[in-house]
């Protein structure tokens, strides 16, 4: 199949990306993931070995889109989880007990 990540076609086949990731020892996820094999990896980790392109390069969004054209399960950070997320200060001042007003 051919697509596109990071401006650049590949031609990619499902058998094909196995076998780059065969070896390949998952990275933790902490967003979005793709299953191969058994294994849940990150998107970026399996962009950069498949396309041996920096992971800045490519957003994960566009290996997510290949990955499940080629009929890997994918797997997306959920809205509610995103939400939930706070920023390094929201942290601090929930750290210090104090309030963050503003």
């Amino acid at each position: 199949m051919r697509c596109v990540i990071a401006r650049f076609p590949f031609d990619l086949t499902r058998s094909g990306v196995l076998e780059s990731m065969k070896g390949i020892e998952p990275e933790p996820v902490t967003g979005e993931s793709v299953l191969i094999g058994r294994r849940h990896y990150p998107a970026k980790q399996v962009g950069e070995v498949v396309t041996r392109q920096d992971r800045r390069d490519f957003s994960a969004g566009e290996v997510l889109r290949a990955m499940s054209r080629l009929g890997f399960t994918c797997r997306t950070l959920p809205e509610a989880a995103r939400a939930c997320v706070d920023s390094p200060l929201q942290r601090a001042f929930a750290m210090l007990g104090t309030p963050l007003s503003g």
